[in-house]
């Protein structure tokens, strides 16, 4: 489908998305990588030297997301990033908070959240539970990695004990603190490294990367609940997209323009820093708005009071 960007001025569109959201029905959270690096989640910059400076001189890489993928030499070194890695983006909360911007933004809504980030932001921003559906795992989640069978496992407490290990503390809202004078250690205790229950297999995380992946009961039923929102909303349905890319845009993009297509009382709403995009197909119908959510969410909450 031919796409077309511009559906009006900035301060045009801004109006436009808070009149979509006072008429609509319900409102469709799609949620991406670009939302929550517009609410701090970087990985590169001050975060990566802040917490990863000696694997990045070790390895010579120089963003979290790179060092994801370097081949550790052992298992204890690979726990020992890991464990960094998830503390900082998991646990550790976001630098800004636009998550909770965008919860007051539609709270009072009939909504619901699908989304692709694993950093479990919009939990902690107090969406209910019930109505998020995270498609791609969860940091917070461990399985097997064969996988022997379908059950996730929390992972908070091993966590914890691996970055510990390493000489950091933990301060207040599970900030990652490297006391003065201390040198982290690059790997952990062999006894913290995480096996399978059932198999003895070593446990890895719960982020779906290959056919591994593990879908849990929790996943099934988040899933459910996501098709039953979507069969049983119809009417003026705002379908909200926020900082998706085109890495996986079958999950979020295409079911979204596919769905307001479909309804015409529906309006599609795309906020990105640098895609905000339409089929022209749906353009008289769809607010594309370039710039930081973060400060999208912000003027159109001031629009609001």
């Amino acid at each position: 489908m031919e796409k077309r960007k511009k559906t009006g001025s900035y301060r045009d569109q801004i109006i436009r998305f808070k009149q979509a959201l006072a008429g609509a029905d319900a409102v469709i959270i799609g949620a991406g990588a670009g939302l929550s690096t517009s609410a701090g989640f970087v990985y590169q910059g001050e975060r990566f030297e802040t917490y990863f400076s000696d694997f990045g001189e070790q390895y010579g890489f120089r963003d979290m997301y790179s060092g994801g993928f370097y081949p550790y030499a052992s298992k204890e070194e690979f726990w020992a990033y890991w464990s960094r890695y998830i503390w900082v983006n998991r646990y550790m909360n976001a630098p800004k908070p636009v998550y909770q911007e965008l919860f007051d933004l539609i709270r009072n809504q009939d909504y619901f959240v699908i989304t692709t980030n694993v950093d479990h932001c919009f939990q902690k921003a107090g969406f209910d539970k019930k109505r998020l559906f995270y498609t791609q795992g969860d940091y917070g989640l461990l399985q097997c990695s064969t996988p022997c069978h379908d059950k996730t496992y929390e992972n908070e407490e091993r966590i914890r004990a691996m970055v510990l290990s390493q000489g950091f503390e933990i301060g207040a809202d599970h900030e990652l603190v490297i006391p003065p004078g201390v040198t982290p250690r690059m790997s952990v205790p062999r006894e913290l490294l995480p096996v399978c229950p059932v198999c003895g297999e070593p446990m890895t995380m719960n982020l779906r990367s290959d056919n591994c992946f593990v879908e849990d009961e929790g996943w099934h039923l988040a899933a459910e609940r996501y098709e039953n929102f979507l069969r049983t909303r119809g009417g003026k349905v705002l379908f909200l997209e926020l900082g998706v890319g085109y890495n996986t845009p079958v999950i979020i993009k295409y079911p979204f323009w596919k769905m307001t297509a479909g309804n015409p009382d529906a309006v599609y709403v795309c906020i990105n820093a640098g895609e905000a995009d339409c089929p022209e197909q749906i353009r008289p119908r769809s607010i594309c708005i370039e710039g930081d959510i973060g400060q999208v969410i912000e003027e159109a909450k001031q629009k609001k009071e």
